[in-house]
């Protein structure tokens, strides 16, 4: 097939391509920059075509899916920066695209959404995933919808920050006391099923959860992460409170003095308020994936054993 992929440059896009190319698709990427030495190496890394573009940019978007096949939607935000907003990069990027795939004549579509979504959710990331969804279910198209939970592997934004931590960091923080449940899953599990999905007729119009087969609270993660590399560190709750004071100085500043998304919002805080679990059998059934346990498939990518210290 031909494939139109958005957000290929990311963490998650980058395993999602060597997927694809691997099932033998081609692939053209839509990136803001194709110039740079970043991109000219994934289109040489995975013999990819370069399309100049831009999910914001709807004049752009209908040439971007001319003659292809099918359109792998993976573009998402975790913070907020200028015009870079979850209305803008989920609600409003999803709803043109879909248009975009219409007008030409693309059929397949399988579309990035996030565990917790749904109709009436406290975070906005969480309101504006569940308004994509939508604009992508009212379309006639053959779409299919992934909810993934946490995703690990190297390079991600999550479990990776934590292991970094524990190099120079007495104490590891446990943000609202490390209750909250996750069920993270593995990066290469999660393109697995985006590279199937696409000539899998029964996945047409369903909606999967992507998830590890066992719920874990934050706390439960970290000592898991702490076991893996050897290391013995503190773990600190933080009450809510005074990190929602701290966000709200970092949403602040970060834009202002850094030009950079915050490391830390308030929207985060309010997700990691509540537990983020699934149902990871329908899709496990589906593709073909066997589960694995989180501290097996972390030990297999972090491939660090710190002395204890």
């Amino acid at each position: 097939m031909k494939v139109l992929l958005t957000g290929g440059s990311g963490f998650v896009g980058r395993a999602v391509l060597t997927q694809l190319r691997a099932a033998g698709h081609g692939v053209r990427l839509l990136i803001r920059r194709p110039d740079t030495a970043g991109a000219r190496a994934l289109a040489e890394r995975f013999g990819v075509d370069l399309f100049r573009g831009d999910v914001l940019g709807d004049d752009l978007l209908a040439p971007a899916c001319a003659g292809m096949d099918a359109v792998v939607h993976l573009v998402g935000i975790i913070a907020e920066y200028g015009v870079q907003t979850f209305e803008n990069l989920h609600a409003r990027a999803t709803r043109h695209l879909v248009e975009a795939a219409r007008s030409a004549g693309v059929r397949r579509f399988i579309h990035m959404s996030a565990l917790g979504t749904r109709p009436g959710a406290a975070a906005r990331y969480h309101q504006t995933k569940w308004s994509a969804e939508q604009s992508v279910r009212r379309s006639d198209l053959e779409w299919t919808i992934f909810r993934p939970s946490i995703i690990y592997g190297p390079g991600d934004g999550f479990v990776s920050l934590f292991e970094r931590m524990t190099r120079w960091s007495p104490v590891l923080p446990l943000m609202g006391g490390g209750r909250m449940r996750l069920q993270p899953v593995p990066v290469t599990d999660v393109a697995t099923c985006f590279a199937r999905a696409l000539t899998d007729r029964d996945a047409v119009g369903r909606t999967y959860d992507l998830c590890g087969p066992i719920p874990l609270t934050l706390r439960e993660i970290l000592q898991a992460v702490l076991r893996v590399t050897g290391r013995r560190r503190l773990l600190l709750p933080l009450p809510l409170g005074a990190m929602r004071v701290q966000a709200a100085l970092l949403e602040m500043t970060c834009p202002a003095l850094f030009r950079r998304p915050p490391p830390l919002s308030r929207d985060q805080l309010l997700m990691l308020q509540e537990d983020n679990v699934g149902d990871p059998e329908p899709a496990s059934l589906q593709f073909g994936l066997t589960p694995v346990a989180f501290e097996v498939g972390l030990a297999a990518y972090l491939k660090t054993r710190a002395a204890p210290g």
